[in-house]
């Protein structure tokens, strides 16, 4: 395991955030160990996804594969983001350790049901080409406030904050 990438990953959460007016989401509950992923996507023309964000409640590990995810993702065409396996994950992270094997797929199962939703909105006619074109706008205004490191300023705003007063320590989340 690249133990570099994986501090990185957990540090600068990239993609850890909800989002506003996403074209899809997905949940995927963990009754293994009580862990929550959802995935967020805005998908534009041609069904790319052209913004991509998460949530979880998990530890360290469901934190960085979700934010490996959102890299190996965004760009990507919904059929291209669901040919994502396990192993692709997990050979970017340069492995997992054994007992944390089954983090790539977790985050991956959140991944697919925002396709799925997604799918099933454009099939019912609740996501229309217009909606798409317009979802790009957004994306490539997000875009262009990057500052280099894949986040968006939405991403920097959502960082965690932590604040030590009379003997406690918070972290807010939001």
């Amino acid at each position: 395991m690249n133990f570099a990438k994986f501090q990185e990953l957990v540090e600068h959460r990239t993609g850890f955030r909800t989002m506003e007016s996403p074209t899809a989401t997905g949940e995927y509950f963990s009754d293994s160990c009580g862990d929550l992923y959802t995935f967020f996507l805005k998908v534009g023309p041609g069904d790319v996804i052209e913004d991509v964000s998460y949530f979880t409640t998990g530890c360290g590990f469901g934190t960085a594969t979700c934010s490996l995810l959102v890299e190996l993702v965004r760009g990507k065409t919904v059929d291209a983001a669901l040919a994502i396996t396990d192993a692709d994950i997990e050979a970017a992270l340069d492995g997992y350790p054994e007992k944390k094997k089954d983090y790539p797929e977790r985050s991956r199962f959140a991944l697919q049901a925002a396709v799925e939703d997604y799918r099933k909105g454009r099939a019912e006619g609740r996501i229309t080409d217009a909606m798409l074109e317009q979802a790009r706008g957004i994306a490539a205004a997000a875009a262009a406030n990057q500052n280099g490191n894949g986040q968006t300023s939405q991403d920097l705003n959502a960082e965690p904050k932590v604040v030590a007063a009379g003997g406690m320590v918070t972290i807010k989340l939001h």
